[in-house]
């Protein structure tokens, strides 16, 4: 299914409303301009495996953007709003995007990076008029009659860069049409979360990321409403879910948080009864913060484990949570296989590099054939990994570790940050914590914490002892670490994602 299927049927839904503005895109509205769009797009020349790109913030245009390459064989770059100019136009430049559509909310932007992509073809600005852009509504208005061809297409979405520079995700275009079966997102949200068109879902992030983008498209797939943030605030999600009745919506641990730092008295404020499933992915969420939103919202909440290549999925339910407490769960889509550097298969509860094994690996790395091969398990060319490592207990149930570039090699020791971090996340005067290793003559490496605490608490050689000391009585105490760092703020995505690379950086140049 895709809208048109519902516009067919019931034209007046919503498809999209704004959450801060009330506005609404029907599925009459965007089946009808997505598909001029598509139309308009074909008259310019592109054809099945061009790329488009778009710099958008939460508007509902971008889903008119996103279905209309859908609907046409093409591919649509989602392009992260808080990028330099220069990253923004290697990213047009990498993908090879024939046309660029930029939304007047990222204005600023989209105007400075025009100087750097003179070679694309086109370039369209929606909401209002910017400099260097033509009009995407006289796009629109002006468009031929729908396309009779409507071949599949799908979205080629960058890595954050939260370990390297971002590179293409490039999936396999089906071969079907838009209004045939075979899109594996929307047939396992419809089987596994029981998704309809019944559902209304609250989508908090920004949607050049991979989740929020994939998982509103498929809410439309299905024909829900997708009730969009233009930027997350904790109050006013809760605000949303009563004012709209949401259903179901998806966060990350970092809104949890937010959520639960909330005055009780702001919390108990708002109905959010409505709920039936609360999603949750994007890092590894604190098992006492699960434990927490789970008291507050009931037994709703279900994370899963993927990643933008989507090679693979986990499901771990609220039902399943009180046993498997850290688990990200068990295989939906695939196969799980834990391998060590060698690409030897380990036994249960040894941890190494996790592979999904599919009929065929559904992506590529855009340009770049070596890390693609990289990707690949080495005796097994249908088994992919994105480079996180972790372990299976003798259920079949993937407990994460670590990503591998994150991993801390201290005196010959392996040393996962994201177990220190979670413990760290709960002490009382911290707002946010990153764990990593820092050169050490002696060790190789030494164990930092680089800790951001909450309003009015000081920061002195008092606190870094105490929270060593806090460590130490919870974990083993050479994973505690060494020494502590305060910092005003962490370097983190807006989709809460800590971005170690540029943290890790900071340290290895004052180091040098």
């Amino acid at each position: 299914m895709y809208p048109g299927t519902h516009a067919a049927a019931a034209p007046e839904r919503p498809a999209v409303i704004i959450a801060e503005t009330d506005e609404v895109l029907t599925y009459g509205e965007l089946d009808d301009r997505s598909a001029r769009l598509a139309a308009a797009l074909h008259e310019l020349g592109l054809r099945r495996g061009d790329v488009i790109a778009m710099l958008t913030d939460n508007v509902a245009e971008a889903f008119e953007i996103y279905w209309a390459a859908l609907r046409s064989g093409l591919y649509v770059t989602a392009i992260n709003r808080h990028l330099a100019a220069a990253e923004v136009a290697y990213i047009v430049h990498d993908s090879g995007a024939r046309v660029l559509f930029a939304s007047a909310g990222v204005g600023d932007l989209a105007v400075q990076v025009v100087s750097e992509i003179a070679d694309v073809d086109h370039r369209f600005a929606y909401g209002a008029a910017l400099q260097g852009y033509a009009s995407y509504e006289d796009l629109v208005a002006n468009a031929g009659p729908r396309l009779a061809d409507q071949p599949r297409g799908s979205d080629m979405l960058y890595s954050s860069g939260t370990t390297g520079r971002p590179k293409g995700i490039k999936p396999h275009l089906l071969p079907i049409q838009v209004d045939e079966p075979g899109d594996p997102l929307s047939a396992m949200l419809g089987k596994v979360f029981g998704l309809s068109d019944n559902d209304v879902y609250l989508s908090p992030a920004p949607i050049y990321h991979a989740a929020p983008l994939k998982y509103c498209a498929a809410v439309q797939a299905l024909g829900g409403t997708v009730v969009l943030m233009k930027k997350f605030d904790a109050e006013n999600a809760l605000a949303a879910i009563e004012r709209y009745r949401v259903t179901v919506t998806q966060m990350v641990p970092t809104m949890f948080v937010r959520l639960l730092q909330l005055p009780e008295a702001t919390r108990l404020k708002y109905d959010t009864s409505s709920l039936r499933l609360a999603v949750h992915a994007g890092a590894p969420c604190p098992p006492e913060v699960k434990d927490a939103m789970l008291a507050w919202w009931g037994p709703i909440l279900v994370e899963y484990y993927s990643a933008t290549e989507a090679h693979g999925t986990t499901i771990m339910t609220a039902a399943e949570w009180p046993t498997k407490r850290g688990s990200v769960g068990r295989a939906v889509l695939g196969v799980v296989h834990i391998c060590d550097d060698d690409g030897r298969e380990l036994p249960a509860g040894e941890v190494g590099t996790v592979y999904f094994e599919r009929d065929v690996v559904p992506f590529v790395y855009h340009n770049d054939p070596e890390k693609t091969a990289s990707s690949r398990h080495p005796e097994h060319e249908n088994w992919s990994t994105v480079g996180d490592l972790g372990y299976l207990d003798e259920d079949g149930y993937l407990f994460l570790t670590d990503r591998k570039s994150f991993m801390i090699i201290s005196g010959g020791v392996n040393i996962y940050p994201q177990e220190i971090e979670n413990v760290l996340t709960l002490h009382p005067k911290i707002f946010d914590v990153a764990v990593i290793g820092v050169p050490d003559a002696e060790m190789g490496e030494q164990v930092k914490a680089v800790v951001q605490l909450r309003d009015g608490i000081v920061g002195d050689d008092d606190l870094a002892a105490e929270l060593i000391a806090y460590v130490r009585d919870r974990l083993a105490h050479f994973k505690a670490p060494k020494s502590v760092d305060f910092v005003d703020e962490l370097p983190r995505s807006a989709t809460g994602k800590l971005v170690k690379r540029t943290l890790r950086e900071r340290y290895l140049e004052a180091s040098a």
